[in-house]
């Protein structure tokens, strides 16, 4: 065992000791008081990996951001999916009667076209409004 772990046993015995000595009705107080112990140590643990992981990963040419990966890469795809999964149930609503009929359609779907819209600007704002392509096959030109 690591000496992380003999700390933990040790702090897990005496705990266990303590309750021992006190008796039953002082176990809440002491599990709760082991929990907070453990919650720190995972907290800082958790702290030191992000920290060397941030540290560890390459940084792209532009601005020093580390670089996006992932399903939103190109574009914001996935708040676009993520709108029109939101957007049915909204349309099923905004649209009834009770609700507004064609003018709740009309307010539900601006709204959803604004998010998105908003979005875009932001995404052409970071890159610089330089209109950069994502590289692509030249396939289909």
């Amino acid at each position: 065992m690591d000496t992380r772990q003999d700390e933990l046993r040790r702090d897990l015995d005496a705990t266990l000791q303590a309750r021992k000595e006190l008796g039953k009705e002082y176990e809440d107080e002491l599990v709760d008081s082991f929990m907070r112990r453990l919650d720190a140590r995972l907290d800082a643990r958790v702290e030191r990996s992000v920290a060397k992981r941030l540290d560890d990963e390459p940084r792209s040419e532009h601005r020093g951001h580390p670089r996006r990966s992932g399903f939103g890469k190109r574009s914001n795809t996935g708040l676009a999916v993520t709108s029109l999964v939101i957007g049915v149930p909204l349309t099923a609503i905004a649209g009834s009667p009770e609700s507004g009929g064609f003018a709740g359609l009309v307010v539900c779907w601006a709204g959803i076209v604004g998010v998105n819209l908003a979005a875009a600007l932001g995404e052409l704002r970071n890159r610089g409004g330089r209109g950069e392509r994502s590289p692509r096959s030249d396939d289909w030109d």
